[in-house]
């Protein structure tokens, strides 16, 4: 009876160790729809990254026949469709979002999409020799992505730029913040400064602050 029962475990312990090594198995060869749904995923968060940068390189090549004015005109359809501003315009504010009247936060997402749109053709203005560089793409906070990419100069003074996306209500993946040199993250520098602003002058002031930029920017380009 000793020797049955110890042959029987024996079965038994050898039956889990082949069910063990068959469910290894099977997780490191992974699970085909899966994989290719994330590399869906990673291939069409690129694609978003890639064709903002496509259209920068555009718009530096061609700055001085553009001019600021058609700088602008080049970028708003694609700035307005790769970024998610009203998230961003709403992330901004902080708090002040959320006591903001419906006229408020309709006028602020309309100014800062045109501040965002503004700001990109304010800065790309030029072109000697720079092209970007896809480094790869990570899983981040919240269900968002991170495109880590390189901004190369020809000086050898690269610039760090990451973006982080997410999966917006219509289905498709939008840029919600830059992050300069991978640490620097310009939505949090922003509502940091427009949520000070609202605090000490109120939320009209942070509108008419805006503009005033938007209109400073294109008065330096022109």
């Amino acid at each position: 009876m000793i020797h049955r029962m110890t042959f029987e475990r024996g079965r038994s312990f050898l039956a889990v160790l082949i069910l063990v090594a068959a469910g290894q198995a099977w997780a490191d060869a992974g699970t085909p729809g899966v994989d290719a749904e994330s590399a869906d995923v990673d291939a069409e968060i690129v694609r978003t990254v890639e064709r903002l940068h496509a259209t920068m390189l555009s718009v530096m090549k061609d700055s001085e026949a553009l001019g600021y004015a058609g700088r602008y005109e080049r970028l708003e359809p694609v700035v307005r469709s790769q970024f998610d501003l009203p998230f961003m315009a709403a992330k901004s504010v902080g708090r002040y979002w959320k006591t903001a009247s419906q006229e408020e936060r309709d006028q602020l997402v309309k100014t800062f999409s045109r501040f965002s749109v503004a700001n990109y053709a304010g800065r790309f203005d030029g072109w000697s020799g720079q092209t970007f560089e896809t480094l790869g793409v990570d899983a981040s906070a919240r269900g968002t992505m991170l495109v880590r990419t390189k901004l190369l100069n020809p000086s050898g003074d690269d610039i760090q730029l990451y973006y982080r996306l997410r999966n917006g209500t219509d289905g498709r993946w939008k840029i919600i913040d830059v992050y300069l040199n991978g640490t620097v993250s310009e939505l949090a520098l922003r509502r940091s400064e427009y949520s000070s602003l609202i605090k000490r002058e109120g939320f009209e002031a942070l509108l008419i602050a805006l503009n005033k930029r938007i209109e400073t920017l294109a008065d330096q380009a022109s």
